[in-house]
Protein backbone atom coordinates (compact mmCIF):
# COMPACT_ATOMS: atom_id res chain seq x y z
CA UNK A 1 0.00 0.00 0.00
CA UNK A 2 1.34 3.43 -0.93
CA UNK A 3 1.00 6.37 1.41
CA UNK A 4 1.38 10.02 0.40
CA UNK A 5 0.76 12.37 3.32
CA UNK A 6 1.69 15.50 1.38
CA UNK A 7 0.50 16.42 -2.10
CA UNK A 8 1.21 19.53 -4.06
CA UNK A 9 -0.10 21.60 -6.94
CA UNK A 10 2.37 24.06 -8.37
CA UNK A 11 1.54 26.57 -11.08
CA UNK A 12 4.70 28.03 -12.62
CA UNK A 13 2.95 30.62 -14.70
CA UNK A 14 5.24 31.57 -17.57
CA UNK A 15 5.88 29.22 -20.46
CA UNK A 16 8.21 29.67 -23.43
CA UNK A 17 8.55 27.25 -26.30
CA UNK A 18 11.82 27.22 -28.18
CA UNK A 19 11.04 25.27 -31.32
CA UNK A 20 10.66 27.98 -33.92
CA UNK A 21 13.65 29.51 -35.71
CA UNK A 22 12.44 33.14 -35.91
CA UNK A 23 12.55 35.52 -32.96
CA UNK A 24 10.23 38.40 -32.17
CA UNK A 25 9.79 41.10 -29.56
CA UNK A 26 7.30 42.41 -27.04
CA UNK A 27 7.31 46.18 -26.87
CA UNK A 28 5.02 48.89 -25.58
CA UNK A 29 4.39 51.66 -23.08
CA UNK A 30 3.84 51.63 -19.32
CA UNK A 31 1.51 54.39 -18.08
CA UNK A 32 -0.91 55.31 -15.34
CA UNK A 33 -4.14 57.28 -15.66
CA UNK A 34 -2.23 60.54 -16.19
CA UNK A 35 1.07 59.92 -18.02
CA UNK A 36 3.69 57.51 -19.25
CA UNK A 37 6.07 56.16 -16.60
CA UNK A 38 9.86 56.14 -17.07
CA UNK A 39 11.93 53.83 -14.87
CA UNK A 40 9.36 51.02 -14.53
CA UNK A 41 10.87 47.52 -14.34
CA UNK A 42 9.49 45.03 -16.87
CA UNK A 43 10.18 41.31 -16.40
CA UNK A 44 9.35 38.00 -18.04
CA UNK A 45 8.06 35.67 -15.36
CA UNK A 46 10.10 32.53 -14.76
CA UNK A 47 13.24 33.86 -16.43
CA UNK A 48 16.12 36.28 -15.97
CA UNK A 49 14.96 38.54 -18.82
CA UNK A 50 14.09 42.12 -17.89
CA UNK A 51 14.32 45.76 -18.96
CA UNK A 52 13.40 49.27 -17.76
CA UNK A 53 11.15 51.80 -19.48
CA UNK A 54 12.92 54.81 -21.03
CA UNK A 55 12.11 58.49 -20.55
CA UNK A 56 8.99 58.06 -22.68
CA UNK A 57 7.79 55.05 -20.70
CA UNK A 58 8.62 52.70 -23.57
CA UNK A 59 10.24 49.25 -23.36
CA UNK A 60 11.31 46.41 -25.63
CA UNK A 61 11.95 42.75 -24.82
CA UNK A 62 13.75 41.40 -27.92
CA UNK A 63 14.84 37.98 -29.23
CA UNK A 64 11.81 36.01 -28.05
CA UNK A 65 10.67 32.72 -29.53
CA UNK A 66 6.99 32.10 -30.27
CA UNK A 67 5.25 31.15 -27.04
CA UNK A 68 3.14 32.14 -24.08
CA UNK A 69 4.61 34.78 -21.70
CA UNK A 70 3.57 36.46 -18.47
CA UNK A 71 4.95 40.00 -18.39
CA UNK A 72 5.41 41.60 -14.96
CA UNK A 73 5.66 45.34 -14.27
CA UNK A 74 6.93 46.83 -11.02
CA UNK A 75 7.36 50.44 -9.95
CA UNK A 76 7.56 52.07 -6.54
CA UNK A 77 4.23 53.59 -5.55
CA UNK A 78 2.24 51.34 -7.87
CA UNK A 79 0.60 47.95 -7.53
CA UNK A 80 2.42 45.06 -9.26
CA UNK A 81 0.95 44.32 -12.67
CA UNK A 82 0.98 41.23 -14.90
CA UNK A 83 -0.39 40.46 -18.34
CA UNK A 84 -0.25 37.32 -20.45
CA UNK A 85 1.12 37.82 -23.96
CA UNK A 86 1.12 35.20 -26.73
CA UNK A 87 3.62 35.42 -29.59
CA UNK A 88 2.81 33.31 -32.64
CA UNK A 89 4.31 34.62 -35.89
CA UNK A 90 4.93 38.32 -35.32
CA UNK A 91 6.11 40.83 -32.72
CA UNK A 92 3.60 42.21 -30.24
CA UNK A 93 3.00 45.79 -29.13
CA UNK A 94 1.00 46.44 -25.98
CA UNK A 95 0.27 49.25 -23.49
CA UNK A 96 0.28 48.52 -19.77
CA UNK A 97 -1.94 50.63 -17.51
CA UNK A 98 -0.84 50.28 -13.90
CA UNK A 99 -2.58 51.56 -10.78
CA UNK A 100 -1.19 53.61 -7.94
CA UNK A 101 -0.88 51.89 -4.58
CA UNK A 102 -3.03 53.45 -1.88
CA UNK A 103 -0.44 52.56 0.77
CA UNK A 104 3.31 52.44 0.84
CA UNK A 105 5.23 49.51 2.24
CA UNK A 106 5.76 51.26 5.57
CA UNK A 107 2.06 51.99 5.86
CA UNK A 108 0.87 48.40 5.49
CA UNK A 109 -1.55 47.65 8.30
CA UNK A 110 -1.39 44.07 9.52
CA UNK A 111 -4.49 42.75 11.24
CA UNK A 112 -3.66 41.81 14.82
CA UNK A 113 -3.74 38.03 15.03
CA UNK A 114 -1.98 36.12 17.80
CA UNK A 115 -1.59 33.17 15.41
CA UNK A 116 -0.12 35.19 12.52
CA UNK A 117 3.46 34.06 13.06
CA UNK A 118 2.36 30.43 13.23
CA UNK A 119 0.58 30.83 9.89
CA UNK A 120 3.61 32.61 8.39
CA UNK A 121 5.79 29.71 9.52
CA UNK A 122 3.40 27.21 7.93
CA UNK A 123 3.34 29.20 4.70
CA UNK A 124 7.14 29.39 4.63
CA UNK A 125 7.46 25.65 5.17
CA UNK A 126 5.01 24.69 2.43
CA UNK A 127 5.96 27.43 -0.04
CA UNK A 128 9.75 27.53 0.34
CA UNK A 129 9.94 23.83 1.26
CA UNK A 130 11.76 21.59 3.74
CA UNK A 131 14.80 20.64 1.68
CA UNK A 132 18.39 21.57 2.67
CA UNK A 133 18.18 24.46 0.17
CA UNK A 134 15.15 25.81 2.03
CA UNK A 135 17.32 26.35 5.12
CA UNK A 136 19.33 28.89 3.11
CA UNK A 137 16.25 30.76 1.85
CA UNK A 138 14.67 33.77 3.50
CA UNK A 139 11.55 35.80 2.78
CA UNK A 140 12.77 39.39 3.09
CA UNK A 141 9.38 41.11 3.32
CA UNK A 142 6.93 38.83 5.19
CA UNK A 143 4.99 41.92 6.29
CA UNK A 144 3.31 42.10 2.86
CA UNK A 145 1.60 38.73 3.36
CA UNK A 146 -2.12 38.60 4.12
CA UNK A 147 -2.90 35.37 5.93
CA UNK A 148 -6.24 33.86 6.85
CA UNK A 149 -7.21 30.56 8.42
CA UNK A 150 -10.74 29.23 7.86
CA UNK A 151 -11.35 26.93 10.81
CA UNK A 152 -14.51 25.46 9.26
CA UNK A 153 -12.57 24.29 6.18
CA UNK A 154 -9.22 23.77 7.96
CA UNK A 155 -7.69 25.89 5.20
CA UNK A 156 -4.87 28.41 5.34
CA UNK A 157 -4.84 30.98 2.52
CA UNK A 158 -2.14 33.56 1.84
CA UNK A 159 -2.25 36.49 -0.59
CA UNK A 160 -0.29 39.66 -1.24
CA UNK A 161 -0.53 42.81 -3.37
CA UNK A 162 3.25 43.23 -3.42
CA UNK A 163 6.11 41.22 -4.89
CA UNK A 164 7.31 38.69 -2.35
CA UNK A 165 11.10 38.87 -2.17
CA UNK A 166 12.87 35.54 -1.55
CA UNK A 167 16.64 35.35 -1.17
CA UNK A 168 17.99 31.91 -2.03
CA UNK A 169 21.59 31.64 -0.85
CA UNK A 170 21.72 27.96 -1.82
CA UNK A 171 21.15 28.47 -5.56
CA UNK A 172 22.30 32.09 -5.76
CA UNK A 173 19.02 33.68 -6.79
CA UNK A 174 16.94 36.57 -5.56
CA UNK A 175 13.32 35.94 -6.53
CA UNK A 176 10.66 38.55 -7.02
CA UNK A 177 7.56 36.40 -6.73
CA UNK A 178 4.11 37.68 -7.61
CA UNK A 179 2.05 35.33 -5.47
CA UNK A 180 -1.37 34.87 -7.03
CA UNK A 181 -2.66 32.41 -4.47
CA UNK A 182 -1.60 29.97 -1.77
CA UNK A 183 -3.81 27.42 -0.04
CA UNK A 184 -3.05 24.61 2.38
CA UNK A 185 -5.78 22.26 3.59
CA UNK A 186 -4.72 20.50 6.79
CA UNK A 187 -7.44 17.86 6.38
CA UNK A 188 -6.40 16.68 2.93
CA UNK A 189 -2.74 17.78 3.18
CA UNK A 190 -3.05 19.25 -0.31
CA UNK A 191 -1.04 22.39 -1.08
CA UNK A 192 -1.88 24.61 -4.00
CA UNK A 193 -0.01 27.76 -4.94
CA UNK A 194 0.37 29.78 -8.11
CA UNK A 195 2.54 32.72 -8.99
CA UNK A 196 4.98 34.40 -11.31
CA UNK A 197 8.65 34.42 -10.27
CA UNK A 198 11.48 36.51 -11.67
CA UNK A 199 15.07 35.42 -11.07
CA UNK A 200 17.99 37.73 -10.31
CA UNK A 201 21.57 36.56 -9.80
CA UNK A 202 23.08 37.15 -6.37
CA UNK A 203 26.51 38.75 -6.38
CA UNK A 204 29.16 36.20 -5.50
CA UNK A 205 32.86 35.42 -5.73
CA UNK A 206 34.22 32.96 -8.30
CA UNK A 207 34.31 30.08 -5.84
CA UNK A 208 30.79 30.87 -4.64
CA UNK A 209 29.47 30.98 -8.20
CA UNK A 210 30.99 27.55 -8.80
CA UNK A 211 29.09 26.27 -5.76
CA UNK A 212 25.88 27.86 -7.01
CA UNK A 213 26.27 26.09 -10.35
CA UNK A 214 26.77 22.76 -8.60
CA UNK A 215 23.66 23.26 -6.48
CA UNK A 216 21.58 24.41 -9.47
CA UNK A 217 22.56 21.30 -11.40
CA UNK A 218 21.35 19.13 -8.52
CA UNK A 219 18.09 21.10 -8.29
CA UNK A 220 17.39 20.83 -12.01
CA UNK A 221 18.21 17.17 -12.59
CA UNK A 222 15.34 14.88 -11.70
CA UNK A 223 12.86 17.75 -11.40
CA UNK A 224 9.47 17.89 -13.11
CA UNK A 225 10.93 20.51 -15.45
CA UNK A 226 13.76 18.13 -16.42
CA UNK A 227 11.33 15.24 -16.90
CA UNK A 228 8.91 17.08 -19.19
CA UNK A 229 11.77 18.56 -21.20
CA UNK A 230 13.15 15.03 -21.69
CA UNK A 231 9.68 13.70 -22.48
CA UNK A 232 9.22 16.28 -25.22
CA UNK A 233 12.56 15.32 -26.78
CA UNK A 234 11.83 11.60 -26.42
CA UNK A 235 14.94 10.75 -24.38
CA UNK A 236 13.55 10.09 -20.90
CA UNK A 237 15.49 6.82 -20.53
CA UNK A 238 18.78 8.41 -21.56
CA UNK A 239 18.16 11.16 -19.00
CA UNK A 240 17.66 8.57 -16.25
CA UNK A 241 13.86 8.40 -15.91
CA UNK A 242 11.74 5.26 -15.61
CA UNK A 243 7.98 5.57 -16.13
CA UNK A 244 5.63 3.11 -14.45
CA UNK A 245 1.93 3.25 -13.68
CA UNK A 246 0.34 3.40 -10.25
CA UNK A 247 -2.91 1.49 -10.56
CA UNK A 248 -5.99 1.34 -8.36
CA UNK A 249 -6.74 -2.22 -7.22
CA UNK A 250 -9.34 -3.59 -4.76
CA UNK A 251 -8.14 -3.44 -1.18
CA UNK A 252 -7.42 -7.06 -0.20
CA UNK A 253 -7.80 -6.19 3.50
CA UNK A 254 -11.35 -4.90 3.09
CA UNK A 255 -14.18 -7.46 3.22
CA UNK A 256 -17.19 -7.62 0.93
CA UNK A 257 -19.36 -4.47 1.00
CA UNK A 258 -22.63 -6.42 1.42
CA UNK A 259 -21.25 -8.43 4.35
CA UNK A 260 -19.96 -5.26 6.03
CA UNK A 261 -23.32 -3.48 5.80
CA UNK A 262 -25.27 -6.56 6.92
CA UNK A 263 -23.17 -6.94 10.06
CA UNK A 264 -23.36 -3.24 10.95
CA UNK A 265 -27.15 -3.29 10.56
CA UNK A 266 -27.48 -6.48 12.58
CA UNK A 267 -25.28 -5.25 15.43
CA UNK A 268 -27.04 -1.90 15.61
CA UNK A 269 -30.45 -3.60 15.86
CA UNK A 270 -30.99 -4.84 19.45
CA UNK A 271 -32.28 -8.45 19.63
CA UNK A 272 -35.95 -8.90 20.47
CA UNK A 273 -36.75 -9.73 24.10
CA UNK A 274 -38.34 -13.19 24.02
CA UNK A 275 -38.15 -13.72 27.76
CA UNK A 276 -35.99 -12.97 30.72
CA UNK A 277 -32.41 -13.10 29.43
CA UNK A 278 -29.27 -11.63 30.88
CA UNK A 279 -27.63 -8.96 28.64
CA UNK A 280 -30.66 -8.88 26.31
CA UNK A 281 -30.57 -5.80 24.05
CA UNK A 282 -26.87 -5.07 24.67
CA UNK A 283 -24.89 -4.26 21.51
CA UNK A 284 -21.53 -6.00 20.99
CA UNK A 285 -19.47 -2.79 20.73
CA UNK A 286 -16.23 -4.57 19.89
CA UNK A 287 -17.80 -6.36 16.94
CA UNK A 288 -19.53 -3.18 15.80
CA UNK A 289 -16.25 -1.25 15.96
CA UNK A 290 -14.58 -3.92 13.81
CA UNK A 291 -17.18 -3.70 11.05
CA UNK A 292 -17.24 0.10 11.12
CA UNK A 293 -13.46 0.06 10.72
CA UNK A 294 -13.92 -2.29 7.76
CA UNK A 295 -16.44 0.10 6.22
CA UNK A 296 -14.09 3.06 6.62
CA UNK A 297 -11.16 1.33 4.94
CA UNK A 298 -10.49 2.47 1.34
CA UNK A 299 -12.12 0.28 -1.28
CA UNK A 300 -9.09 0.62 -3.52
CA UNK A 301 -5.37 1.00 -2.89
CA UNK A 302 -2.44 2.02 -5.07
CA UNK A 303 -0.32 -0.75 -6.55
CA UNK A 304 2.78 -0.11 -8.63
CA UNK A 305 2.84 -1.81 -12.01
CA UNK A 306 6.57 -2.13 -12.67
CA UNK A 307 6.17 -2.77 -16.40
CA UNK A 308 7.81 0.06 -18.34
CA UNK A 309 5.27 2.43 -19.88
CA UNK A 310 5.86 3.11 -23.57
CA UNK A 311 6.06 6.86 -24.12
CA UNK A 312 4.31 6.56 -27.49
CA UNK A 313 1.16 5.32 -25.75
CA UNK A 314 1.03 8.44 -23.54
CA UNK A 315 2.34 11.28 -25.67
CA UNK A 316 0.53 13.12 -28.45
CA UNK A 317 0.95 16.32 -30.47
CA UNK A 318 -1.50 19.09 -29.55
CA UNK A 319 -0.09 21.48 -32.17
CA UNK A 320 3.34 22.29 -33.61
CA UNK A 321 4.48 23.84 -30.32
CA UNK A 322 2.68 21.74 -27.71
CA UNK A 323 2.56 18.07 -26.83
CA UNK A 324 0.13 16.58 -24.37
CA UNK A 325 0.08 13.68 -21.95
CA UNK A 326 -3.01 11.63 -21.20
CA UNK A 327 -3.38 8.55 -19.02
CA UNK A 328 -5.49 6.85 -16.37
CA UNK A 329 -4.65 6.59 -12.66
CA UNK A 330 -1.19 8.00 -11.81
CA UNK A 331 2.22 7.90 -13.39
CA UNK A 332 5.14 6.86 -11.21
CA UNK A 333 8.31 8.64 -12.36
CA UNK A 334 11.57 7.27 -10.98
CA UNK A 335 14.81 9.22 -11.43
CA UNK A 336 17.67 6.74 -11.24
CA UNK A 337 20.61 9.16 -11.15
CA UNK A 338 19.88 10.53 -7.68
CA UNK A 339 18.93 8.89 -4.41
CA UNK A 340 16.35 10.13 -1.96
CA UNK A 341 17.92 11.94 0.97
CA UNK A 342 17.48 11.55 4.72
CA UNK A 343 15.86 15.01 4.81
CA UNK A 344 13.27 13.82 2.29
CA UNK A 345 12.53 10.71 4.35
CA UNK A 346 11.78 12.96 7.33
CA UNK A 347 9.70 15.46 5.36
CA UNK A 348 6.37 13.62 5.31
CA UNK A 349 6.26 13.70 1.49
CA UNK A 350 7.61 10.18 1.01
CA UNK A 351 5.69 7.40 -0.67
CA UNK A 352 6.07 3.70 -0.02
CA UNK A 353 7.90 1.62 -2.59
CA UNK A 354 8.28 -2.11 -3.27
CA UNK A 355 11.39 -3.59 -1.64
CA UNK A 356 12.69 -4.45 -5.10
CA UNK A 357 13.14 -0.77 -6.02
CA UNK A 358 16.22 1.08 -4.68
CA UNK A 359 15.70 4.46 -3.01
CA UNK A 360 15.85 6.41 -6.26
CA UNK A 361 13.86 9.62 -6.33
CA UNK A 362 10.22 8.63 -6.87
CA UNK A 363 7.31 10.91 -7.73
CA UNK A 364 3.66 10.41 -8.63
CA UNK A 365 1.87 12.61 -11.15
CA UNK A 366 -1.91 12.37 -11.17
CA UNK A 367 -4.11 14.05 -13.77
CA UNK A 368 -6.91 16.08 -12.20
CA UNK A 369 -8.37 18.08 -15.09
CA UNK A 370 -7.81 16.09 -18.25
CA UNK A 371 -4.69 15.93 -20.46
CA UNK A 372 -1.68 18.09 -19.53
CA UNK A 373 -0.04 20.14 -22.28
CA UNK A 374 3.63 21.11 -22.17
CA UNK A 375 6.33 22.85 -24.20
CA UNK A 376 9.76 21.81 -25.40
CA UNK A 377 11.50 23.53 -22.47
CA UNK A 378 9.49 21.50 -19.93
CA UNK A 379 7.05 24.29 -19.15
CA UNK A 380 3.51 23.15 -18.32
CA UNK A 381 0.72 25.02 -20.10
CA UNK A 382 -2.01 24.00 -17.66
CA UNK A 383 -0.22 22.99 -14.47
CA UNK A 384 -3.36 22.78 -12.37
CA UNK A 385 -4.21 19.58 -14.21
CA UNK A 386 -1.41 17.82 -12.32
CA UNK A 387 -1.17 16.76 -8.69
CA UNK A 388 2.26 15.76 -7.44
CA UNK A 389 3.18 13.34 -4.68
CA UNK A 390 6.54 12.15 -3.50
CA UNK A 391 9.77 13.92 -4.43
CA UNK A 392 8.18 16.52 -6.71
CA UNK A 393 5.81 17.48 -3.90
CA UNK A 394 8.82 17.80 -1.58
CA UNK A 395 10.77 20.18 -3.82
CA UNK A 396 9.32 23.70 -3.90
CA UNK A 397 10.50 27.29 -4.40
CA UNK A 398 13.86 26.66 -2.69
CA UNK A 399 14.72 24.13 -5.42
CA UNK A 400 13.40 26.09 -8.39
CA UNK A 401 15.58 27.23 -11.32
CA UNK A 402 14.56 29.48 -14.24
CA UNK A 403 12.60 27.93 -17.10
CA UNK A 404 15.44 28.74 -19.52
CA UNK A 405 18.03 27.05 -17.30
CA UNK A 406 20.52 24.92 -19.25
CA UNK A 407 22.70 22.52 -17.23
CA UNK A 408 26.44 22.68 -17.83
CA UNK A 409 27.37 19.10 -16.96
CA UNK A 410 25.49 16.09 -18.30
CA UNK A 411 24.64 13.45 -15.71
CA UNK A 412 26.25 10.08 -16.33
CA UNK A 413 24.40 6.80 -15.65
Amino acid sequence: MFKAPLLSFFLFATILQVNAQSTYSISGVVRDQKETLPGAAVYISGYKISTVTNNDGRFTLPNLKPGNYDILVQMIGYLPFSKNIIISDKSVQVDFLIKESTTTLNEVVIRVDPNRQKYINQFTEYFIGRSPNAKLCKILNPQVLRVDFDITRSTLTVKTDEFLIVENKALGYRLKYMLDYFEFNSRTNIIYYSGKPFFEELKASGSKKKKFIEMRETAYYGSAQHFFKSLYKGNVKDEGFIINKMEKVPNPYRLNEIIINQNITKLRTPPEKTGIRKNAGIVDTAQLAFWIKQRDMPKYIDKLNQADVLVDTLLHYYNKDLKYLNYDNSLCIIYTKERESLEYDRSGSWIRRPLTIPNYQMSLAQLTEGPVRFYENGGIFDSRSLLYQGFWAYEKVADMVPMDYIPINKRLP
